[in-house]
């Protein structure tokens, strides 16, 4: 039985933010071939929230990185995640014709979640007209973050290494991108012949954005090492930070699912040094006058022993 002490504790410690979480809200797509799918996470209470539309890695789902989705709520944001073509829940044919464009039905996704904000708020009791605008951001894993990094101002090469169109979007203001695919000079031979548009120019990304890599994702498509996921802060102008994550790999300790399988690294303290650090870079982002990445980075380099290092440029 706990002390009297302990009891005083738990009923003194404040109750944690309620959180309401709605999918899938439908949104038609014409063109698309499918509906798009997309799942509204909020705080339950609060009016002039910030947006957030996270963009999942290859064969997820809406449904995934809830231990983002749900801290990132709890700390105030309305996070909104479709649920792209790739997924294995839509289970789309290889020979598909779509297939190809794949990269660039992404990218549209998160536009059309971003034109049809109102329309998502309306379709949760409760939250209509508690969202700003004005305050948006994006974030993605593997190939989400390529995908969030477009809207960033990140560029397609095609083979010539000429940059393909500006698919920036002024709405949004600033992202997290987390296990960021590099550059395109360094992919295998299976990379080239198979995923032509991972070839990106962070020349023109100049939006803030954290960048998170781990020290120990090697990946299949790069010749590389991990330092390939660095790229986009290294290769990338403006407010840039890179938080890189000491024995990380792609699934950097679990941000894909409470009980993924895909997990190989499983470590919830470097899950829960990601919540904090992104949720702090997002809220000073969003608002200049938050001084939560400044806190937030003071503690992480007062640590004494860190769970990873943090850049910023």
């Amino acid at each position: 039985m706990p002390d009297s002490n302990t009891a005083d504790a738990q009923r003194a410690a404040p109750a944690p933010p309620l959180v309401i979480s709605a999918g899938p809200v439908v949104l038609p797509a014409p063109g698309r071939g499918e509906d798009l799918q997309v799942r509204v996470t909020a705080p339950a209470t609060g009016s002039g929230l910030p947006v957030l539309v996270f963009s999942h890695g290859f064969g997820m789902s809406m449904n995934d990185y809830g231990p983002l989705a749900d801290f990132w709520a709890a700390q105030g944001f309305v996070v909104l995640r479709p649920t792209h073509l790739d997924s294995r829940t839509l289970g789309l044919p290889a020979d598909d014709p779509r297939t190809p464009r794949i990269w660039r039905l992404r990218i549209e996704d998160l536009t059309r979640v971003l034109d049809r904000l109102d329309v998502l708020a309306a379709a949760v009791p409760g939250l209509g007209g508690r969202l700003d605008p004005g305050r948006i951001a994006v974030a993605g894993h593997s190939w989400g973050a390529q995908t969030a990094s477009t809207l960033l101002g990140a560029r397609v090469l095609d083979s010539q290494g000429v940059p393909g169109e500006d698919l920036s979007d002024s709405r949004v203001t600033a992202g997290v991108l987390l296990a960021l695919a590099g550059l395109g000079d360094d992919l295998t031979p299976f990379a080239v012949d198979n995923f032509p548009f991972m070839r990106p120019s962070f020349a023109g990304m100049t939006a803030p954005a954290l960048i998170v890599a781990g020290d120990r994702d090697q990946s299949q498509l790069s010749t590389r090492g991990p330092d390939w996921f660095t790229d986009g802060y290294t290769h990338s102008p403006g407010d840039k930070s890179l938080l890189t994550l000491f024995g990380a790999e792609h699934s950097l300790g679990g941000i894909n699912g409470y009980d993924s399988t895909a997990t190989t690294d499983e470590h919830p303290a470097r899950v829960a040094l990601i919540q904090r650090l992104s949720s702090a870079f997002l809220r000073s982002a969003l608002d200049p006058a938050d001084p939560a990445w400044k806190v937030a980075s003071a503690a992480l380099a007062e640590e004494p022993n860190p769970l990873g290092t943090l850049r910023s440029a």
